[in-house]
């Protein structure tokens, strides 16, 4: 499976997908989104927010799209370009197709990962969509429960928060 990354307007990733699937593009279009625990006037509600703000991904079985499908995508409102270039579209490097496949897996919808802190206070990931990309994480937030990744897509740098519960060593297992 190929993926193409196409730049939309921040914010508008929804419209554009449901915009081209009413433009009779055939294609499967992704929108990775996570999930976050937002506190606003003491109150805590889960929010869920794309993973790359202004990009959505086209799967494909074919690694080149056709001529109408490339028209239907540019002539969508709230397109801005397919990556590396719009004239010549391209699938997105293998590196990229990997951590793109690794989010998805956990559906279309990356949830909150379960974690434990070591002895030396390092953070371990259990289970859930920051599991394997621990060597991208740069930052954690206690307090909120975030984990902000650096992640590099499309060769643009990404800073991604994505939430973490805490669990207790009996949960951890017996080899722990």
């Amino acid at each position: 499976m190929d993926f193409f990354a196409i730049q939309v307007w921040t914010g508008k990733e929804n419209e554009y997908a449901k915009l081209c699937g009413q433009s009779g593009l055939s294609l499967e279009i992704i929108i990775p989104k996570k999930v976050l625990n937002i506190r606003r006037k003491a109150v805590v509600k889960k929010e869920e927010k794309p993973i790359f703000p202004g990009y959505v991904f086209i799967a494909s079985d074919r690694p080149e799209l056709e001529l109408g499908q490339r028209t239907i995508i540019k002539q969508t409102k709230n397109f801005l370009r397919i990556l590396p270039k719009t004239s010549n579209p391209s699938p997105i490097r293998d590196a990229d197709r990997k951590l793109l496949s690794h989010i998805i897996s956990f559906g279309k919808l990356a949830d909150i990962s379960k974690v434990y802190f070591d002895t030396n206070d390092r953070i371990v990931v259990m289970e859930g969509p920051m599991k394997g990309l621990e060597g991208c994480i740069v930052k954690v937030d206690k307090r909120k429960r975030r984990a902000k990744l650096r992640l590099d897509m499309c060769e643009n740098m990404f800073l991604v928060d994505l939430g973490f519960d805490l669990i207790d060593k009996a949960e951890k297992g017996p080899s722990n």
